[in-house]
Protein backbone atom coordinates (compact mmCIF):
# COMPACT_ATOMS: atom_id res chain seq x y z
CA UNK A 1 0.00 0.00 0.00
CA UNK A 2 2.80 2.42 0.89
CA UNK A 3 4.44 1.83 -2.49
CA UNK A 4 1.17 2.59 -4.27
CA UNK A 5 0.68 5.69 -2.12
CA UNK A 6 4.14 6.94 -3.09
CA UNK A 7 3.38 6.38 -6.77
CA UNK A 8 0.10 8.25 -6.46
CA UNK A 9 1.84 11.10 -4.63
CA UNK A 10 4.46 11.22 -7.38
CA UNK A 11 1.82 11.42 -10.11
CA UNK A 12 -0.03 14.08 -8.16
CA UNK A 13 3.10 16.18 -7.70
CA UNK A 14 4.02 15.84 -11.37
CA UNK A 15 0.60 16.93 -12.64
CA UNK A 16 0.44 19.72 -10.09
CA UNK A 17 3.78 21.11 -11.26
CA UNK A 18 2.66 20.93 -14.89
CA UNK A 19 -1.00 21.88 -14.73
CA UNK A 20 -1.68 23.15 -11.24
CA UNK A 21 -4.76 22.16 -9.27
CA UNK A 22 -6.64 21.22 -12.45
CA UNK A 23 -4.13 18.49 -13.20
CA UNK A 24 -4.53 16.99 -9.74
CA UNK A 25 -8.32 17.04 -10.01
CA UNK A 26 -8.10 15.13 -13.29
CA UNK A 27 -5.89 12.49 -11.72
CA UNK A 28 -8.29 12.09 -8.81
CA UNK A 29 -11.44 11.94 -10.94
CA UNK A 30 -13.44 8.71 -10.56
CA UNK A 31 -12.72 7.60 -14.11
CA UNK A 32 -8.95 7.53 -14.29
CA UNK A 33 -7.79 5.66 -11.18
CA UNK A 34 -10.50 2.99 -11.30
CA UNK A 35 -9.10 -0.53 -11.36
CA UNK A 36 -9.96 -2.95 -14.15
CA UNK A 37 -12.07 -5.09 -11.81
CA UNK A 38 -14.05 -2.08 -10.67
CA UNK A 39 -14.71 -0.99 -14.23
CA UNK A 40 -15.62 -4.47 -15.40
CA UNK A 41 -18.24 -4.79 -12.68
CA UNK A 42 -19.82 -1.48 -13.64
CA UNK A 43 -22.48 -1.54 -16.35
CA UNK A 44 -24.58 1.27 -17.70
CA UNK A 45 -27.83 -0.18 -16.37
CA UNK A 46 -28.27 2.63 -13.85
CA UNK A 47 -27.95 5.35 -16.48
CA UNK A 48 -30.18 3.38 -18.86
CA UNK A 49 -32.94 3.34 -16.25
CA UNK A 50 -32.45 7.04 -15.52
CA UNK A 51 -32.63 7.83 -19.23
CA UNK A 52 -35.82 5.85 -19.70
CA UNK A 53 -37.52 7.57 -16.78
CA UNK A 54 -36.30 11.04 -17.81
CA UNK A 55 -37.26 10.56 -21.47
CA UNK A 56 -40.70 9.28 -20.48
CA UNK A 57 -41.33 12.29 -18.24
CA UNK A 58 -40.14 14.65 -20.97
CA UNK A 59 -42.36 13.10 -23.65
CA UNK A 60 -45.37 13.16 -21.30
CA UNK A 61 -44.89 16.91 -20.83
CA UNK A 62 -45.14 17.73 -24.54
CA UNK A 63 -48.18 18.84 -26.48
CA UNK A 64 -49.26 16.83 -29.53
CA UNK A 65 -47.50 19.28 -31.88
CA UNK A 66 -44.32 19.25 -29.81
CA UNK A 67 -44.36 15.47 -29.58
CA UNK A 68 -44.63 15.19 -33.37
CA UNK A 69 -41.39 17.20 -33.65
CA UNK A 70 -39.51 15.37 -30.91
CA UNK A 71 -40.42 11.73 -31.61
CA UNK A 72 -39.13 9.51 -34.43
CA UNK A 73 -39.27 5.81 -35.14
CA UNK A 74 -36.13 4.03 -33.98
CA UNK A 75 -35.55 2.88 -37.57
CA UNK A 76 -35.75 6.42 -38.95
CA UNK A 77 -32.64 7.44 -40.89
CA UNK A 78 -32.77 10.73 -39.01
CA UNK A 79 -31.05 8.92 -36.13
CA UNK A 80 -27.85 8.83 -38.18
CA UNK A 81 -28.11 12.38 -39.58
CA UNK A 82 -25.86 14.11 -37.08
CA UNK A 83 -23.60 17.16 -37.32
CA UNK A 84 -21.90 19.76 -35.15
CA UNK A 85 -22.18 22.88 -37.34
CA UNK A 86 -24.95 25.51 -37.37
CA UNK A 87 -27.66 24.14 -39.69
CA UNK A 88 -31.38 23.42 -39.99
CA UNK A 89 -32.24 20.54 -37.66
CA UNK A 90 -35.15 18.29 -36.82
CA UNK A 91 -36.28 17.56 -33.28
CA UNK A 92 -37.71 19.92 -30.68
CA UNK A 93 -35.51 22.94 -29.84
CA UNK A 94 -35.18 24.04 -26.23
CA UNK A 95 -36.32 27.43 -27.51
CA UNK A 96 -39.83 26.03 -28.05
CA UNK A 97 -40.12 24.46 -24.57
CA UNK A 98 -41.72 26.10 -21.59
CA UNK A 99 -39.71 26.38 -18.34
CA UNK A 100 -40.95 23.09 -16.87
CA UNK A 101 -40.33 21.23 -20.13
CA UNK A 102 -36.80 22.63 -20.30
CA UNK A 103 -36.10 21.29 -16.83
CA UNK A 104 -37.25 17.83 -17.93
CA UNK A 105 -35.13 18.06 -21.09
CA UNK A 106 -32.11 19.00 -19.02
CA UNK A 107 -32.87 16.09 -16.69
CA UNK A 108 -32.53 13.73 -19.67
CA UNK A 109 -29.26 15.38 -20.65
CA UNK A 110 -28.07 14.95 -17.07
CA UNK A 111 -28.91 11.24 -17.19
CA UNK A 112 -26.38 10.79 -20.01
CA UNK A 113 -23.63 13.15 -18.91
CA UNK A 114 -21.49 13.26 -15.80
CA UNK A 115 -21.25 16.39 -13.70
CA UNK A 116 -18.26 17.55 -15.70
CA UNK A 117 -19.94 16.83 -19.03
CA UNK A 118 -23.11 18.67 -18.09
CA UNK A 119 -21.11 21.75 -17.11
CA UNK A 120 -19.14 21.53 -20.36
CA UNK A 121 -22.28 21.20 -22.47
CA UNK A 122 -23.95 24.19 -20.82
CA UNK A 123 -20.79 26.29 -21.14
CA UNK A 124 -20.39 25.42 -24.83
CA UNK A 125 -24.03 26.28 -25.53
CA UNK A 126 -23.59 29.62 -23.78
CA UNK A 127 -20.74 30.56 -26.13
CA UNK A 128 -23.26 31.16 -28.91
CA UNK A 129 -24.30 34.33 -27.09
CA UNK A 130 -20.69 35.54 -27.25
CA UNK A 131 -20.46 34.69 -30.96
CA UNK A 132 -23.69 36.62 -31.57
CA UNK A 133 -22.12 39.72 -30.05
CA UNK A 134 -18.83 39.28 -31.90
CA UNK A 135 -20.37 38.63 -35.31
CA UNK A 136 -23.16 41.24 -35.06
CA UNK A 137 -25.48 39.20 -37.24
CA UNK A 138 -22.92 38.64 -40.02
CA UNK A 139 -22.57 34.87 -39.48
CA UNK A 140 -25.03 32.01 -38.99
CA UNK A 141 -27.84 32.30 -36.46
CA UNK A 142 -26.29 32.13 -32.99
CA UNK A 143 -28.70 31.17 -30.22
CA UNK A 144 -27.92 29.29 -26.98
CA UNK A 145 -31.48 27.91 -27.10
CA UNK A 146 -31.20 26.37 -30.59
CA UNK A 147 -30.25 22.93 -29.32
CA UNK A 148 -32.58 20.15 -30.39
CA UNK A 149 -33.76 17.08 -28.51
CA UNK A 150 -34.92 13.99 -30.42
CA UNK A 151 -36.28 10.68 -29.13
CA UNK A 152 -36.02 7.60 -31.35
CA UNK A 153 -38.37 4.75 -30.49
CA UNK A 154 -40.25 4.12 -27.24
CA UNK A 155 -38.14 4.94 -24.17
CA UNK A 156 -40.60 3.09 -21.92
CA UNK A 157 -40.44 -0.26 -23.70
CA UNK A 158 -37.80 -3.00 -23.64
CA UNK A 159 -37.14 -2.52 -27.35
CA UNK A 160 -34.06 -0.59 -28.50
CA UNK A 161 -34.47 3.17 -28.42
CA UNK A 162 -32.25 6.23 -28.56
CA UNK A 163 -32.05 9.96 -28.09
CA UNK A 164 -29.94 12.89 -29.18
CA UNK A 165 -29.19 16.43 -28.10
CA UNK A 166 -27.62 18.42 -30.90
CA UNK A 167 -26.77 21.94 -31.94
CA UNK A 168 -23.73 24.08 -32.66
CA UNK A 169 -20.71 22.31 -31.13
CA UNK A 170 -22.73 19.80 -29.11
CA UNK A 171 -23.76 16.47 -30.65
CA UNK A 172 -24.55 13.68 -28.19
CA UNK A 173 -26.00 10.38 -29.42
CA UNK A 174 -27.28 7.58 -27.20
CA UNK A 175 -28.61 4.12 -28.07
CA UNK A 176 -30.13 1.94 -25.35
CA UNK A 177 -30.54 -1.81 -25.89
CA UNK A 178 -32.48 -4.18 -23.64
CA UNK A 179 -32.82 -1.42 -21.08
CA UNK A 180 -29.28 -1.85 -19.74
CA UNK A 181 -26.57 -1.42 -22.35
CA UNK A 182 -25.75 1.97 -23.80
CA UNK A 183 -23.84 3.18 -26.84
CA UNK A 184 -22.85 6.83 -26.38
CA UNK A 185 -21.07 7.71 -29.61
CA UNK A 186 -20.61 9.68 -31.77
CA UNK A 187 -19.99 12.22 -29.02
CA UNK A 188 -18.86 15.71 -30.06
CA UNK A 189 -17.95 18.82 -28.08
CA UNK A 190 -16.52 21.99 -29.60
CA UNK A 191 -15.78 25.52 -28.44
CA UNK A 192 -15.75 28.83 -30.32
CA UNK A 193 -14.11 30.83 -29.00
CA UNK A 194 -11.86 28.25 -27.38
CA UNK A 195 -10.76 31.07 -25.10
CA UNK A 196 -12.91 34.16 -24.59
CA UNK A 197 -10.58 37.08 -25.29
CA UNK A 198 -12.69 40.05 -24.21
CA UNK A 199 -15.70 41.07 -22.19
CA UNK A 200 -16.94 39.99 -18.75
CA UNK A 201 -16.19 36.31 -19.45
CA UNK A 202 -12.64 36.96 -20.61
CA UNK A 203 -10.37 33.98 -19.94
CA UNK A 204 -13.13 31.34 -20.08
CA UNK A 205 -11.93 28.12 -21.72
CA UNK A 206 -14.62 25.47 -22.13
CA UNK A 207 -12.22 22.70 -23.21
CA UNK A 208 -8.99 23.68 -21.50
CA UNK A 209 -7.76 20.26 -20.25
CA UNK A 210 -8.15 18.71 -23.71
CA UNK A 211 -5.74 21.31 -25.05
CA UNK A 212 -3.35 21.64 -22.12
CA UNK A 213 -2.79 17.95 -21.41
CA UNK A 214 -2.09 17.15 -25.05
CA UNK A 215 0.36 20.04 -25.35
CA UNK A 216 2.06 18.89 -22.16
CA UNK A 217 2.43 15.42 -23.69
CA UNK A 218 3.80 16.49 -27.08
CA UNK A 219 6.32 18.82 -25.40
CA UNK A 220 7.49 16.03 -23.11
CA UNK A 221 8.54 13.81 -26.04
CA UNK A 222 12.17 13.47 -27.03
CA UNK A 223 13.26 13.82 -30.65
CA UNK A 224 12.87 10.11 -31.43
CA UNK A 225 9.40 9.93 -29.92
CA UNK A 226 8.32 13.16 -31.58
CA UNK A 227 9.46 11.93 -34.99
CA UNK A 228 6.87 9.15 -34.72
CA UNK A 229 4.13 11.18 -33.05
CA UNK A 230 4.12 14.15 -35.45
CA UNK A 231 2.42 12.92 -38.61
CA UNK A 232 2.48 16.25 -40.48
CA UNK A 233 3.80 19.74 -39.81
CA UNK A 234 0.52 21.40 -40.82
CA UNK A 235 -2.67 20.65 -38.93
CA UNK A 236 -5.83 19.80 -40.90
CA UNK A 237 -8.58 22.40 -40.87
CA UNK A 238 -11.00 20.07 -39.06
CA UNK A 239 -11.36 16.61 -37.54
CA UNK A 240 -10.80 14.00 -40.25
CA UNK A 241 -13.68 11.70 -39.31
CA UNK A 242 -16.13 14.60 -39.93
CA UNK A 243 -19.76 13.55 -39.43
CA UNK A 244 -19.53 10.24 -41.23
CA UNK A 245 -22.05 7.62 -40.17
CA UNK A 246 -19.22 5.14 -39.64
CA UNK A 247 -15.70 6.12 -38.63
CA UNK A 248 -12.64 4.23 -39.84
CA UNK A 249 -9.11 3.98 -38.36
CA UNK A 250 -6.79 6.77 -39.51
CA UNK A 251 -3.22 6.47 -40.78
CA UNK A 252 -0.46 7.00 -39.93
CA UNK A 253 -1.22 5.88 -36.41
CA UNK A 254 1.53 7.87 -34.67
CA UNK A 255 3.44 6.94 -31.52
CA UNK A 256 2.53 3.74 -29.68
CA UNK A 257 1.78 3.97 -25.96
CA UNK A 258 4.45 1.40 -25.15
CA UNK A 259 7.10 3.83 -26.40
CA UNK A 260 6.11 6.45 -23.86
CA UNK A 261 7.71 6.81 -20.46
CA UNK A 262 5.65 6.23 -17.32
CA UNK A 263 4.85 9.90 -16.71
CA UNK A 264 4.01 10.37 -20.38
CA UNK A 265 1.64 7.41 -20.20
CA UNK A 266 0.03 8.98 -17.15
CA UNK A 267 -0.60 12.18 -19.10
CA UNK A 268 -2.07 10.30 -22.06
CA UNK A 269 -4.39 8.20 -19.91
CA UNK A 270 -5.47 11.25 -17.92
CA UNK A 271 -6.28 12.96 -21.22
CA UNK A 272 -8.27 9.94 -22.36
CA UNK A 273 -10.07 9.87 -19.03
CA UNK A 274 -10.96 13.52 -19.54
CA UNK A 275 -12.87 12.61 -22.69
CA UNK A 276 -14.55 9.57 -21.15
CA UNK A 277 -15.65 11.41 -18.02
CA UNK A 278 -17.86 13.74 -20.02
CA UNK A 279 -20.46 11.00 -19.71
CA UNK A 280 -22.14 9.54 -16.63
CA UNK A 281 -19.70 7.51 -14.48
CA UNK A 282 -21.11 4.08 -15.40
CA UNK A 283 -21.07 4.94 -19.12
CA UNK A 284 -17.51 6.29 -18.87
CA UNK A 285 -16.38 3.22 -16.96
CA UNK A 286 -17.87 0.83 -19.51
CA UNK A 287 -16.20 2.79 -22.30
CA UNK A 288 -12.77 2.62 -20.65
CA UNK A 289 -13.34 -1.08 -19.98
CA UNK A 290 -13.59 -1.62 -23.74
CA UNK A 291 -10.43 0.42 -24.26
CA UNK A 292 -8.54 -1.71 -21.74
CA UNK A 293 -9.94 -4.94 -23.15
CA UNK A 294 -8.44 -4.06 -26.54
CA UNK A 295 -5.06 -3.46 -24.88
CA UNK A 296 -3.62 -0.19 -23.63
CA UNK A 297 -0.39 -0.99 -25.47
CA UNK A 298 -2.34 -0.79 -28.73
CA UNK A 299 -3.19 2.89 -28.26
CA UNK A 300 -1.43 5.45 -30.48
CA UNK A 301 -0.99 9.21 -30.16
CA UNK A 302 -0.58 11.39 -33.27
CA UNK A 303 0.01 15.14 -33.55
CA UNK A 304 0.01 17.70 -36.36
CA UNK A 305 0.82 21.41 -36.38
CA UNK A 306 2.54 23.74 -33.93
CA UNK A 307 3.39 23.07 -30.29
CA UNK A 308 2.71 26.53 -28.85
CA UNK A 309 -0.56 28.07 -27.80
CA UNK A 310 -2.03 30.14 -30.62
CA UNK A 311 -0.57 27.88 -33.31
CA UNK A 312 -2.92 25.65 -35.28
CA UNK A 313 -2.71 22.08 -34.01
CA UNK A 314 -4.44 18.71 -34.16
CA UNK A 315 -4.09 15.41 -32.37
CA UNK A 316 -5.74 12.04 -32.18
CA UNK A 317 -5.71 9.13 -29.78
CA UNK A 318 -6.54 5.87 -31.49
CA UNK A 319 -6.93 2.29 -30.38
CA UNK A 320 -8.29 -0.88 -32.01
CA UNK A 321 -11.85 0.04 -31.06
CA UNK A 322 -11.97 3.83 -30.83
CA UNK A 323 -10.83 7.20 -32.16
CA UNK A 324 -10.55 10.49 -30.29
CA UNK A 325 -9.88 13.55 -32.44
CA UNK A 326 -9.12 17.15 -31.52
CA UNK A 327 -8.58 20.08 -33.90
CA UNK A 328 -7.86 23.74 -33.15
CA UNK A 329 -7.04 25.62 -36.36
CA UNK A 330 -9.98 27.82 -37.30
CA UNK A 331 -10.35 31.43 -36.14
CA UNK A 332 -6.61 31.85 -35.55
CA UNK A 333 -6.39 28.59 -33.58
CA UNK A 334 -9.12 29.66 -31.17
CA UNK A 335 -11.86 27.25 -32.27
CA UNK A 336 -11.83 23.65 -30.99
CA UNK A 337 -13.54 20.54 -32.36
CA UNK A 338 -13.34 17.25 -30.43
CA UNK A 339 -15.02 13.89 -30.94
CA UNK A 340 -15.03 10.32 -29.62
CA UNK A 341 -15.91 7.69 -32.23
CA UNK A 342 -16.23 3.95 -31.77
CA UNK A 343 -15.45 1.86 -34.81
CA UNK A 344 -18.01 -0.83 -33.93
CA UNK A 345 -20.39 0.82 -31.46
CA UNK A 346 -21.32 4.17 -33.02
CA UNK A 347 -25.13 4.37 -32.89
CA UNK A 348 -25.10 1.02 -31.06
CA UNK A 349 -24.24 -0.99 -34.18
CA UNK A 350 -22.59 -3.90 -32.35
CA UNK A 351 -25.15 -3.93 -29.51
CA UNK A 352 -28.02 -4.00 -31.97
CA UNK A 353 -26.44 -6.75 -34.05
CA UNK A 354 -26.07 -8.89 -30.93
CA UNK A 355 -29.60 -8.06 -29.78
CA UNK A 356 -31.22 -8.98 -33.09
CA UNK A 357 -29.16 -12.16 -33.36
CA UNK A 358 -30.29 -13.33 -29.94
CA UNK A 359 -33.87 -12.21 -30.65
CA UNK A 360 -34.06 -14.48 -33.70
CA UNK A 361 -32.67 -17.62 -32.13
Amino acid sequence: MKSNDKKADGRRAFLHSALGVAGVSLLESPVFPMSHSQIHSTEAGHSATMMSEAAGAFINSLSADQSAKAKFAFEDEQRFDWHFIPRVRKGIPFKELDPSQRLLGNALLGAGLGQQGLIRAATIMSLDAILRELEQGKGPVRDPELYFLSIFGDARSTKPWGWRVEGHHVALNFTIVEGKTIASTPAFFGANPAEVLQGPRKGLRALAPEEDLARLLIKSLDDKQRAQAVVTEKAPSDILSTNLRKAEPLKPAGLQTGKLGQKQQEILMTLLGEYASRHAPDIAAARLDRVRAAGLGNIYFAWAGGFEKGQGHYYRIQGPSFLVEYDNVQNNANHIHTVWRDFNSDFGADLLAMHYKQDHR
